[in-house]
């Protein structure tokens, strides 16, 4: 997947989506720095860490053409990121959905609806290709996202010393029309 352009996924009922920049450096630190945000991460991170994540998104952006985009309802609050990066599982390359939603907008189907409008980018642009969401085996909420988008259990990660990671999946096949 070569970055001949960049993509966004299509808004949504609810949502829009754009690329992270410098300007999103409050949101995000204060998206990644908290607790109850990345409890399935091994520490929250700081501010410094979150511009990282910003630089390493627009690398990606630059590179591939995607990565985590900023979330956001239509009139402008921000809401987390959603987004496609590459990962790897195992040693293989996979294409994953990713997504943080703020914790005081948790449990609204954010993450849910900004996945789904990823995964009919990916049929769009991609297709037929293999979606992972690789989440914590203790993420519920994670995994029920990935469950609502038609994945299932595939494979379990064991890349990291500290942890098993449950990788989800499912081949999206091109879109109709």
């Amino acid at each position: 997947m070569s970055a001949s352009r960049r993509l966004l996924p299509a808004p949504t009922s609810r949502l829009a989506f754009r690329e992270m920049t410098e300007a999103d450096l409050d949101d995000m630190a204060a998206l990644l720095g908290d607790p109850e945000v990345m409890a399935y991460y091994p520490a929250p991170k700081s501010r410094g860490e979150a511009a990282d994540w910003i630089a390493r998104m627009q690398a990606r952006y630059a590179e591939h053409g995607h990565g985590l985009w900023i979330i956001e309802t239509h009139d402008g609050e921000f809401l987390g990121d959603c987004g496609l990066t590459w990962q790897s599982v195992n040693g293989d390359p996979v294409l994953e959905v990713g997504y943080h939603v703020r914790a005081d907008r948790q449990g609204r189907g954010y993450a849910s609806e900004a996945a789904r409008a990823c995964v009919e980018l990916v049929a769009r642009e991609w297709a037929p290709v293999l979606l992972t969401a690789i989440i914590h085996p203790a993420n519920d909420a994670s995994r029920r996202v990935a469950a609502k988008l038609g994945m299932t259990h595939i494979d379990d990660d064991h890349a990291h010393p500290w942890i098993v990671r449950t990788v989800m999946g499912m081949t999206v096949e091109p879109a109709a029309g």
